[in-house]
């Protein structure tokens, strides 16, 4: 049986970092059917995609061009939603807003065995964005290696 119906990635704004994760995971190879979004702790209003980050996905062949920024709010902590925060900073957001209902909210490097967490390119040039995409791709991997080996161990 599988343990996770959905995978949340929560950065801060929900307009660059999160949606890129989304649309890497989006673009792998899960053995079991897992809904993707991403959501930010700091969202007043719906935004698109920063342009910067849609133009590395497109690079990349991904695109989320049609993604509008979307807060996380205490419904979306349940035991059958993975929730990876994309740095600590951004856990400890959530921790504060949320209380107990974040306490299994977990930071995408420390999730799968890595000790340096994502570089936020927000304000940076095309190659910081860049950077970060490659950066997520390689955690986004190991993370597929790991739900896919949870799947086949259960």
């Amino acid at each position: 049986m599988k343990k996770y119906d959905k995978l949340i990635f929560v950065s801060g704004s929900d307009t660059a970092v999160g949606p890129m994760a989304e649309a890497i995971m989006e673009s792998k190879y899960l053995l079991e059917e897992l809904a993707i979004t991403s959501k930010g702790v700091v969202v007043l209003f719906p935004e698109p995609i920063n342009p910067k980050a849609e133009a590395v996905l497109v690079s990349n062949g991904l695109s989320m061009k049609e993604h509008m920024s979307d807060p996380l709010v205490r419904e979306d902590f349940d035991e059958r939603t993975l929730i990876l925060a994309t740095s600590e900073i951004v856990k400890q957001k959530a921790l504060s807003e949320f209380g107990d209902a974040a306490a299994g909210i977990h930071v995408l490097n420390r999730f799968t065995g890595e000790e340096k967490e994502i570089t936020d390119p927000y304000g940076g040039t095309l190659v910081d964005y860049g950077q970060c995409f490659s950066e997520l791709e390689r955690l986004i991997s190991k993370l597929v290696v790991q739900l896919n080996e949870e799947e086949l161990m259960n």
